[in-house]
């Protein structure tokens, strides 16, 4: 089974994250292909919206930091593959709904609040999961999370890596809809085959304008990110907070 799975219907390209067994952890063809996938909507006559979710019970638990040897696969080349999803959501001239299912955690998080509309069932929560291993935010939520809910709430998602419920994320302007768990599918069909049906003019038109008002400085902070996430990958910090979570045990950080 591919790691990302796509499907077009009535306008509406679905693009699953499809490891459910690791809770939709990103692995390289994974980001690669959504990234693939978005940069050549806006050329496909046939796809009018854009949906992307996940497969079983998670949406995405972020980067892949399973395995012994993680803080040794991890490099720039994983920053850039984040940097390359949130710019081909927010580059997409054509409507992007983050259908959340399930937890969305570390740079899952990160490209679902990238998207134009994020609807969330009710059991879900978002998490900036990165503290946990010593890392920075990245895929530009330093700057997207911040930009909706402000600097407070976006320190304390950040800094203690507390999981927001949906209602609460919605409550402070992160998600623009939150719907019960058994409403969830309906709801997302509803709202995809709206965004299919619209004027893709106008949505193009008011996509760019509204991300040149809201995120106008969303590339710098990418690299601000990218610039920070480097230094941090070669720390011991990173190297014990990543054993640590594949040893099921709390870190040790000592500033290394």
């Amino acid at each position: 089974m591919p790691d990302l799975e796509r499907s077009l219907s009535d306008g509406v390209l679905t693009l699953t994250l499809n490891r459910p067994d690791v809770f939709n952890a990103m692995s390289d063809e994974m980001s690669d292909g959504l990234a693939s996938a978005l940069e050549s909507a806006p050329s496909d006559a046939a796809v009018r919206a854009v949906v992307i979710t996940g497969a079983g019970p998670a949406f995405s638990a972020g980067a892949d930091i399973s395995g012994e040897d993680a803080h040794e696969r991890f490099d720039v080349r994983a920053l850039d593959r984040a940097n390359r999803m949130v710019r081909a959501v927010t580059g997409c001239d054509k409507p992007v709904l983050a259908a959340v299912n399930g937890v969305a955690a570390g740079v899952g998080c990160s490209v679902a609040l990238a998207c134009d509309l994020v609807v969330a069932a009710s059991s879900t929560s978002f998490l900036l999961a990165f503290a946990r291993i010593g890392l920075m935010p990245d895929g530009g939520a330093s700057y997207t999370v911040a930009a909706s809910i402000g600097r407070a709430r976006a320190m304390r998602m950040a800094l203690l890596a507390e999981p927001l419920s949906a209602a609460d994320a919605y409550d402070a302007g992160l998600v623009s809809h939150v719907v019960p768990d058994d409403a969830f599918g309906d709801t997302v069909a509803a709202l995809a085959r709206r965004l299919s049906s619209g004027p893709p003019l106008g949505f193009a038109a008011t996509k760019k304008a509204i991300n040149l008002a809201t995120l106008s400085g969303l590339d710098d902070a990418l690299e601000r990110e990218r610039t920070g996430q480097t230094i941090l990958l070669r720390t011991a910090d990173v190297a014990e907070g990543m054993r640590a979570f594949s040893e099921r045990r709390r870190p040790v950080f000592r500033g290394e």
